[in-house]
């Protein structure tokens, strides 16, 4: 007897791998096919596929979707009868209970069908019954957009894939293809298909859970990579909670730009609603520089506590001079708790754009507004500042206003005045985080899992290296012309980056505008009127046999650069060359700096030996195609050529299917741990959170835990040691025990005493070196010992 199997209708995706694809490129015409004749009893085919694809031309041409609804095999099992019908058969069921979001559904009971039976005799399959009407409209116009006719090509799969993986939009991406085929009507798919084409590649990619998927990828970095850091911070269940990471290069670059950091959690990247937390530093080109990032669960004291203690872990114990974040009390507790010696500084920006919801309500707001970007700016000093305060509080009543009270209290950490006493490499704000947070766009989205924004994150850190590269070479190669003819602007050009020099070239210029006093003695006031002819005066200092010049501005101690006011001091006392303590080693061209030398390896599966005979293919057949295209002849010459050369590489060459990411190792370390909750954050609605405010660019947007911190070995630079035998867990913390003492290269002797204050307590973190990773995850090894 017969066994009867019925075959549910298939989904979008499913449908698109059952189908053969339309070329694209090669075979537009088929949209357009020739005539097929009608279907007729006994009529015979080759196979069941050929009458299902004969069934489905005769369904594009007449104006029908299609598809197949049945099978049945014989005792042998062997398939004897199969069924296909119009698209449109069936009873329309609503697969949503909620009658308030019903969607439509094509489905109204058409009996229109195709039955085919195989001939034992010849071993042709047959048409053996048939119903051609229909109980519905048909329009041949409209075939293109049925499911069945919608296909993507594999060429047009890859360069879709391509465009993915290199952060362009799915709607460009779309766009290119209808350009290249000459029009929406000779494109065989939809701009739908094609997403639901990348989000399966994508799943497909990742293979398995994300925390399990995340934890192999960094096993590869780690491999691939000396001195790759990464750590997982797992709740009592097994479920990841937080997750750092940073590249070798990352922490070499640290010990040259690691005195100044931003950090800021405003980003919104995956489908976890995991914060994206970078901590960004700026390189001697003035370009944002990624110096470690996380994604973490919660934006409390605990968490934020973790993330900042393993930073400081994987940056040798050494915490930056100055931070800079917004005015989240989470993050300022930890850092308090950290950093106790590190200079903080909140955002004013993100101050700033709160005027409006703060103020708002007074009568006289836009008065208030002006009054208090007076006093923020165009003080000083601590006194100019604390007068024009209290004269701003008295003449607009605002004595009782809490948001400015609270503001006034913690005065030392956002009114310039207060923090340009201290190095700010030129950061007032963190925009430099959401910069790095912006360069993200287009590469992530609320979709992203965190395996994918881990491999996001190395095509952006791809892009970042090369503009440096890009900008050193530029150093190297070219020459900026002096507007001068002054010494001091000779000299700076000859060792500074192109950018740092024209930012000190401008301030030269600028000192056009300066008109110097002497006040007797070393003291010296200068009075500018600046483009906005607005007058401004200032005290300089300048003790001329010790060669030091102070302004009040205190544009050198915050940025690095010498200030109009000070150059024309210098000028007024005759003085051709700037004194050697104010060429800062930070902003020089002919530096050795060891971080850039460091080699990350970055998408290992692009440059496989199938890939590379892929892009050799590919440029042949454009070439082949470039010539052939030009006479008809060549061109069924070709096509002919290549549907033979199809048929023989077939036979040889299977398709595994889409790839896989495979990383490798032992399986057993990971099988424990789950993928982290979705949390709800706190702050703004996502969907709010980038809108504009105040005039300026964007807006800032919680458990006992296990803390595994893995290592591979310790990064070139960051220890005189390189281990040449397998380590252990004994000579791993005996070498932690003879490192010296870390240094910034950047900074004069007297702020070094800054840096060598006693080790900070980092918590109860586990320490292991790359071959015990599967002991460190069944708890064999532990240490509370401070890692490097």
């Amino acid at each position: 007897m017969d066994n009867l199997e019925q075959v549910e209708e298939v989904d979008e995706v499913e449908e698109l791998e059952d189908l053969q694809g339309v070329d694209l490129e090669g075979n537009n015409e088929e949209l357009v096919p020739e005539i097929i004749v009608e279907p007729t009893v006994g009529m015979f085919f080759d196979s069941p596929d050929e009458m299902f694809e004969y069934y489905k031309g005769y369904g594009l041409q007449e104006g029908f979707p299609v598809m197949r609804r049945s099978c049945r095999k014989g005792d042998d099992g062997s398939l004897r009868y199969v069924t296909f019908t119009c698209g449109r058969n069936g009873k329309s069921k609503a697969k949503d209970t909620n009658v308030l979001r019903l969607q439509p559904n094509q489905k109204i009971g058409c009996n229109a069908k195709l039955g085919g039976r195989l001939d034992l005799v010849t071993g042709k399959w047959v048409i053996g019954n048939m119903i051609l009407e229909h109980n519905h409209a048909v329009s041949p116009s409209k075939s293109r957009y049925y499911r069945c006719n919608r296909t993507i090509s594999p060429f047009v799969k890859k360069q879709l894939e391509i465009n993915d993986e290199a952060g362009i939009r799915m709607a460009q991406s779309f766009k290119s293809v209808v350009v290249e085929a000459g029009g929406f009507e000779k494109v065989s798919f939809l701009e739908k298909d094609a997403r639901n084409h990348i989000d399966k590649v994508r799943r497909l990619r990742l293979g398995e859970g994300d925390a399990v998927a995340i934890q192999r990828y960094f096993k590869k970095m780690q491999t691939e990579n000396d001195g790759f850091f990464f750590s997982l911070d797992l709740d009592e269940e097994g479920r990841l909670k937080n997750v750092f990471w940073a590249d070798p290069r990352s922490r070499a670059a640290y010990k040259d730009f690691g005195d100044v950091v931003t950090f800021d959690t405003t980003y919104l990247t995956n489908k976890y609603d995991m914060p994206f937390a970078p901590f960004v530093g700026v390189n001697h080109h003035g370009q944002s520089i990624l110096l470690g990032c996380g994604l973490i669960s919660h934006e409390d004291t605990e968490t934020f506590t973790w993330l900042f203690d393993t930073w400081l872990s994987c940056m040798s114990g050494s915490p930056p001079l100055g931070i800079i974040t917004d005015q989240d009390k989470a993050m300022k507790n930890a850092i308090e708790i950290v950093f106790p010696n590190t200079r903080h500084r909140w955002c004013l920006w993100h101050i700033l754009k709160k005027v409006p919801e703060k103020l708002g309500r007074y009568v006289e707001y836009h008065a208030i507004r002006v009054s208090l970007h007076s006093v923020v700016y165009d003080s000083y000093t601590p006194v100019q500042f604390e007068e024009a305060w209290h004269g701003m509080v008295d003449k607009y009543d605002l004595i009782n206003n809490q948001w400015l009270n609270g503001l006034y209290e913690e005065r030392n950490r956002w009114v310039p005045c207060f923090v340009k006493n201290s190095f700010w490499a030129g950061m007032s704000t963190t925009q430099r985080s959401e910069s790095m947070n912006a360069f993200f766009d287009g590469y992530v989205n609320s979709k992203t899992t965190l395996k994918q924004f881990v491999e996001k994150y190395e095509k952006a850190m791809e892009s970042k290296i090369e503009k440096e590269w890009q900008a050193d070479a530029r150093c190297f190669g070219q020459r900026m012309p002096c507007r001068t003819s002054f010494a001091m602007e000779k000299q700076v050009e000859a060792v500074y980056t192109i950018s740092k020099f024209q930012e000190f070239q401008q301030e030269l210029a600028n000192k056009i505008y300066c008109e110097v006093f002497s006040c007797g003695g070393s003291e010296y006031e200068v009075i500018e009127n600046d483009e906005q002819s607005r007058e401004k005066t200032l005290k300089v200092f300048f003790a001329k046999n010790e060669g030091e010049i102070h302004c009040v501005c205190k544009m050198f101690e915050y940025k690095g650069i010498l200030c109009r006011h000070a150059i024309a001091v210098l000028s007024r006392n005759r003085i051709q060359l700037l004194p050697e303590k104010y060429i800062l080693r930070r902003w020089r061209k002919d530096v050795r700096r060891f971080y850039s030398k460091v080699k990350v390896s970055y998408d290992a599966r692009n440059s496989s030996i199938e890939h590379q005979r892929y892009r050799e293919e590919c440029t042949a057949f454009y070439d082949v195609a470039e010539v052939a295209s030009k006479n008809e002849e060549s061109h069924k010459n070709i096509m002919g050529w290549i549907e033979k050369a199809m048929k023989d590489v077939s036979l040889n060459v299977r398709s595994d299917g889409d790839d896989t990411c495979s990383y490798g190792g032992s399986g057993s370390y990971t099988e424990n741990i789950q993928d982290p909750v979705v949390t709800r954050r706190k702050g703004r609605p996502p969907t709010q959170r980038k809108q504009k405010q105040f005039k300026r660019p964007k807006q800032k947007s919680n458990n006992a835990s296990t803390s595994t911190i893995v290592e591979d070995s310790e990064i070139h630079g960051f220890s005189s040691q390189v281990a040449t035998t397998v380590p252990t867990q004994e000579s791993h913390m005996a070498l932690l025990t003879q490192q010296a003492p870390y240094e910034h290269a950047f900074f004069p002797p007297y702020y070094q005493s800054w840096m060598n204050y006693g080790g900070v307590h980092h918590g109860n973190f586990q320490y292991f070196p790359q071959q015990n990773l599967e002991e460190t995850n069944r708890g064999e090894f532990s240490s509370n010992e401070p890692s490097t």
